[in-house]
């Protein structure tokens, strides 16, 4: 049995810049509640 979650039970948040969901990153494990946006672009755009 392997570790960790599963894909769908991951957080997800909306993006306010594209209004797409996105999900949880490793990258992310340490300041999830600070991510807003999904990705450079969109944080450029905003």
């Amino acid at each position: 049995m392997p570790n960790g979650v599963a894909k769908q039970n991951l957080p997800t948040k909306i993006c306010p810049a594209c209004e797409r969901p996105f999900t949880w990153r490793k990258k992310w494990a340490r300041d999830w509640d600070s991510v807003i946006y999904c990705s450079d672009a969109c944080r450029k755009k905003r």
